[in-house]
């Protein structure tokens, strides 16, 4: 594992962290898409978690569609995790 993300601990914490938090973005973005149960303890959670991961970029787009607009106000900071994420697990990984 450690190879795939490098050789560096602190870059494999960091790029670990940073898929997972784009994992629950991605996951809340198809279950919205797929109008899944919110009222399932797995959906809910979901939810939750990805309400506060992408605090700082709801409502950033306001798009008619509810779809298309969780897809953009999800899936920009989902994208930005994994980008930051990767630069700094580089830059770690070259210290």
């Amino acid at each position: 594992m450690a190879r795939r993300y490098g050789g560096n601990p602190a870059a494999v914490i960091i790029l670990i962290a940073a898929d997972i938090a784009a994992l629950i973005l991605i996951l809340w973005i198809f279950f919205f898409v797929l109008d899944a149960n919110r009222a399932n303890d797995l959906v809910s959670t979901v939810h939750h978690a990805a309400n506060w991961l992408a605090t700082w970029s709801k409502d950033m787009f306001t798009v008619d569609n509810a779809k298309w607009r969780t897809v953009l106000n999800y899936g920009l900071p989902a994208a930005v995790y994994l980008l930051v994420a990767h630069a700094v697990a580089g830059r770690v990984n070259r210290s």
